[in-house]
């Protein structure tokens, strides 16, 4: 098979499992060859959520989960690969952004797990990986690093417009007409909502958001949640499960809160949030364009355009690429810029000292 072929792959904050994406990178806009989603097993999602906070002998629970995740994802591209008739060698690398545990850009570290040497090695082809960590050395957030991404694939030169990555983590990339591409966390997405699902329903998910939409918001619980400080700070900035998990929600809780009307209170703190950031940092967006696996959120989307009125917010389907996918495909993109020795991140979006080539190589 011709052509600039190459795996991305991701597994973000909502902890769902692993997105795998064969893209061929030779053109002006990826062109995705195969595809699949492998689901975590419960065992696996349970110790990966456990790593995100001090506990007992986490060295050894971490690298055990590391082993692990390096064979699901060297399943993924074994599975992608048969798909498409693809040998190994026709891939120039694999782009794997790992698992996040743990990250803190302001005391200098981030941690993505994930055993890149040993999906080298089941996988006999090149992997790129440990992306955030050269951005953080240079004093940036390490994230968001997929704007740049966003920029070659949905900026349009006459028209401003928000890019909205509805992962575990909310983020947004403003791709203003004639202006500097700019990026950053806004908040709490799907890892909230599934945290409290998986409590409540037994379910991974509020699938389509049907349980919350069941109920309505508890107004005194969303104001005490919108006074987060995170979400009044300026970009750049960054967050995670670290900051926003069960004991966020269980301090802001009053006796007597409901727990489907808590959720429907999440949906409505997502929602306020991201479209507060919208008018605040993006003014002027004509379209909000979104992806990740929170865009199956029917109930989000429909307040995210219920909250802003006159700005079409859409899926990024209509613009080439499945929302499923996007997220993956960038990191196939930062491992062609990788070996390429190119810059990967933006300093405007990362708060990083200058631009920087990001990933480290592990040869097949």
């Amino acid at each position: 098979m011709s052509g600039e072929l190459y795996v991305g792959l991701m597994s973000g904050t909502s902890l769902d499992g692993v997105d795998a994406v064969l893209v061929d990178l030779a053109g002006a806009t990826p062109r995705i060859v195969s595809s699949t989603h492998r689901p975590f097993e419960a065992p696996l999602r349970a110790a990966l959520l456990a790593l995100n906070a001090p506990g007992d002998d986490e060295i050894e629970r971490a690298a055990r989960a590391s082993n692990e995740l390096a064979q699901r994802y060297a399943a993924a591209v074994q599975e992608i690969l048969a798909r498409s008739g693809t040998s190994p060698s026709e891939v120039r690398a694999v782009g794997c952004h790992g698992q996040t545990v743990r990250h803190r850009p302001e005391r200098g570290y981030t941690v993505q797990i994930g055993n890149s040497a040993l999906l080298a090695e089941l996988s006999g082809i090149r992997v790129v990986a440990d992306f955030r960590s050269r951005d953080v050395a240079a004093g940036g957030q390490g994230a968001p690093l997929v704007p740049a991404f966003h920029a070659g694939v949905f900026a349009d030169p006459g028209e401003s417009r928000v890019v909205l990555n509805l992962g575990g983590i909310a983020n947004l990339t403003w791709l203003p007409c004639g202006g500097p591409v700019t990026g950053f966390d806004s908040g709490p997405a799907n890892c909230l909502l599934d945290l409290w699902a998986t409590r409540h329903l037994g379910t991974a998910m509020d699938r389509s958001g049907e349980w919350a939409a069941g109920a309505e918001a508890i107004p005194r619980l969303l104001a005490r949640m919108l006074i987060e400080p995170y979400f009044a700070a300026a970009p750049p900035k960054s967050t995670g499960r670290h900051h926003f998990d069960e004991p966020w929600i269980v301090s802001r809780l009053e006796r007597g809160d409901a727990p489907q009307p808590v959720q429907a209170t999440l949906l409505e703190l997502t929602a306020r949030t991201v479209t507060d950031a919208v008018r605040r940092f993006c003014p002027g967006a004509a379209r909000v364009i979104a992806c990740g696996g929170g865009t199956a959120n029917r109930a989000m989307l429909q307040r995210l355009r219920e909250l802003l009125p006159g700005t079409p917010v859409e899926s990024s389907e209509r613009h080439g690429v499945d929302p499923r996918h996007v997220e993956a495909t960038a990191f196939a993109w930062l491992a062609q810029l990788a070996l390429e020795g190119k810059a990967g991140n933006l300093p405007a979006v990362t708060g990083a000292r200058a631009p920087r080539v990001l990933g480290a190589i592990y040869p097949a």
